[in-house]
């Protein structure tokens, strides 16, 4: 089935000077085995090329899409960092996640048809747009990229369920050291260091996430470099002793 394009044109706003043709095809993206299914035929592999057209790149600070924005796309990190929030009813924001290149964001308006959290950049990125309507067709026609996606929801509910317990039953050393375990892994997925690690983020938008004070958040910091698991300059942070640091998270 041959993609409409005019769809493509439309739902990404063509006249926008932040959106572009994309010039690497998903076949020829480094983040391709983060991202995307393996296994693809070269056929399928240029079906997809075909859905995923366009790029959008966005300023530090700036809203990929903010709560109660139509869905109408998913978006796939390809620089950058993203962090996602919502508002409380009190007004509180809360951060709920913070996404890397290879991550997928924008699951959260599948269901009801508009996002339901704010998506912001914490550093100059771009994302690759994915629109739903023709993903979903694509995947009825490709097993394999609907049981990724598939995926891509499952590990999303894991997530959720993963962060309630950070929440609910961590000390804050605990919860700052999953975090920066976290953060390793991810890194060392993408090829990079798995003990060096660059913040993006503020300390006090770590404790948003982490349900922390700033205060707490810092010490917290201090804590782990005085005992010799860390060392911080900044934003910069190495993984002196990376044992030592998921000792404590065992009970």
């Amino acid at each position: 089935m041959t993609l409409d394009r005019r769809y493509l044109m439309r739902d990404c706003a063509t006249d926008d000077p932040l959106l572009r043709e994309a010039r690497i095809a998903c076949s020829q993206c480094n983040l391709r085995e983060l991202c995307l299914p393996v296994g693809l035929s070269t056929d399928e592999l240029e079906r997809l090329d075909q859905l995923v057209r366009l790029r959008r790149s966005l300023r530090k600070g700036e809203a990929l899409f903010r709560t109660g924005d139509p869905f109408s796309s998913l978006y796939a990190i390809r620089t950058g960092m993203f962090k996602t929030r919502v508002t409380s009813l009190d007004g509180r924001d809360q951060v709920t996640g913070f996404q890397m290149a290879g991550e997928i964001v924008g699951l959260d308006g599948i269901g009801t048809n508009e996002h339901a959290c704010d998506a912001l950049a914490l550093e100059d990125a771009e994302v690759c747009v994915i629109p739903y309507v023709n993903l979903t067709e694509l995947a009825q026609q490709i097993p394999g990229l609907q049981r990724h996606f598939h995926r891509l929801m499952s590990r999303e509910i894991v997530r959720e369920h993963g962060v309630m317990l950070l929440l609910g039953g961590m000390r804050a050393e605990e919860r700052v050291a999953a975090f920066l375990l976290n953060l390793t892994q991810r890194m060392q997925a993408r090829g990079f260091s798995s003990r060096e690690i660059v913040l993006r983020m503020t300390r006090e938008e770590i404790g948003s996430f982490l349900g922390l004070k700033l205060e707490t958040v810092s010490r917290t910091f201090s804590r782990l470099a005085d005992e010799g698991l860390i060392e911080v300059q900044q934003r910069h942070v190495r993984i002196v002793d990376p044992e030592a640091l998921r000792a404590i998270l065992q009970p």
